[in-house]
């Protein structure tokens, strides 16, 4: 009996990837044999990866921050404030967490919403006895589609806003139409698909009792964690692109706090190896496909024409490209056929890749990142409804941002 015990107990500890790994180190493998085999420079190959180390630092910190977060409760405490203000009301429920995602992405970042905002929205289910679909779709959706208005708001923006020679205030002057029109349509799809009454099941939600440490234990690690996570909020409108050290800090903040008090929960599953073999391998493959007829394909997509349905075909060739390839490699694969004069091609292209990921699990890093969390919150997401309904918002929020970009034009 004890070695049948035994043995079962070693089988458990034997790691079993899944589909999802295979295919990220796979792609990871292919990249490397890109370089290996001269596909890809391995100069180009070595500039790809300076350029995505910060944000691999970034991703990397800030999950594991967010990780140790949810463990010490401070998600649950914002979660029970957010169901207590709303008083039971689904409408009212639905407003603040639109509300809510739609500044945090704006004035923070998509990446941001993603990771600190997500397991909130999920951390509300359980209490308040509500679905925690409609919670986590809220987030997925608005981390995408309301990260138009600034150039903080999404790494994209960032990029482009270089090339179009705008500072914020101009870049919002273009923008902000497209944004409030994007969170409208995303507001729609939400209530209809995800929030009606046929969609929750009940009328109104059990209001929750607010949180409060047990322990003089409980009561450091909420502070020391929920501390670590505001200073990361508060230091990104002045990190600029150091933003991975900032997270990294605010993780060793954490890690420090867990190491005293907690020292159980610092294992290393609280490390998302799995994102980052993925952002790793995109890197190494897309290049290499821009190389052999990517950008060839990218010129005949968008086009040269910069009237009205030139717009519109940018914009949509970099919401089909993001879906295929992942948003960050699909601008920068636009922005590269598209002339610095063409101010409304390039800003058509980033409302493609801004909006428009969120058809396929891999179109953005939010994206990624919030259907990580979901999978260890163990929250279903059916595939054929998230593809079928992303898709229907991905055409009408990009058709109806690049009309609002024309009209401020």
């Amino acid at each position: 009996m004890r070695r049948r015990a035994a043995a079962h107990g070693v089988a458990r500890l034997v790691w079993r990837p899944s589909v999802l790994d295979c295919i990220r180190i796979g792609l990871l493998v292919v990249g490397l044999i890109c370089v290996a085999t001269g596909l890809l420079p391995k100069a180009e190959a070595a500039d790809n990866m300076r350029r995505i180390a910060p944000l691999l630092l970034f991703l990397g910190s800030v999950i594991v921050l967010a990780n140790l977060a949810r463990r010490a409760k401070v998600f649950d405490v914002i979660a029970h404030r957010l169901a207590i203000v709303a008083g039971g009301n689904y409408v009212g429920l639905f407003l603040l967490c639109v509300l809510f995602a739609s500044i945090t992405t704006i004035v923070l970042n998509l990446d941001t919403t993603a990771v600190l905002l997500t397991p909130v929205m999920l951390a509300l289910a359980i209490p308040a006895r509500i679905p925690p679909l409609p919670l986590a779709m809220t987030t997925l959706w608005l981390a995408n589609t309301a990260s138009l208005l600034l150039p903080v708001s999404n790494l994209t923006n960032l990029l482009a806003a270089d090339r179009v020679a705008l500072n914020a205030t101009g870049f919002a002057a273009r923008m902000w139409l497209p944004q409030l029109l994007s969170i409208a349509v995303t507001m729609v799809c939400l209530w209809w698909w995800y929030w009606r009454r046929s969609q929750r099941g009940a009328d109104r939600y059990v209001v929750p009792e607010a949180i409060r440490p047990a322990d003089m234990r409980e009561r450091v690690l909420l502070y020391a964690s929920g501390g670590a996570c505001v200073l990361f909020v508060a230091a990104i409108p002045f990190v600029g692109n150091r933003i991975g050290i900032a997270a990294a800090v605010a993780a060793a903040i954490a890690v420090a706090a867990f190491a005293v008090c907690d020292r159980s929960a610092l294992r290393w599953s609280l490390f998302p190896w799995q994102l980052l073999v993925f952002v790793s391998g995109l890197f190494l493959v897309v290049p290499t496909l821009s190389l052999h007829g990517l950008s060839w394909i990218m010129d005949h997509l968008i086009g040269r024409d910069t009237s009205g349905p030139g717009v519109f075909r940018a914009a949509g060739a970099g919401a089909a490209l993001s879906n295929i390839v992942n948003n960050l490699p699909a601008y920068t694969a636009g922005e590269a056929v598209i002339s610095a004069g063409d101010r409304n091609q390039l800003l058509a292209l980033l409302i493609g890749t801004n909006v428009g990921p969120l058809v396929t699990p891999w179109a953005s890093l939010a994206t990624l990142l919030c259907l990580e969390f979901c999978r260890s919150h163990e929250v279903r997401v059916p595939m054929r409804r998230f593809v079928l309904t992303g898709l229907v918002l991905a055409a009408a929020a990009t058709v109806a941002a690049t009309a609002g970009l024309l009209l401020t034009g």
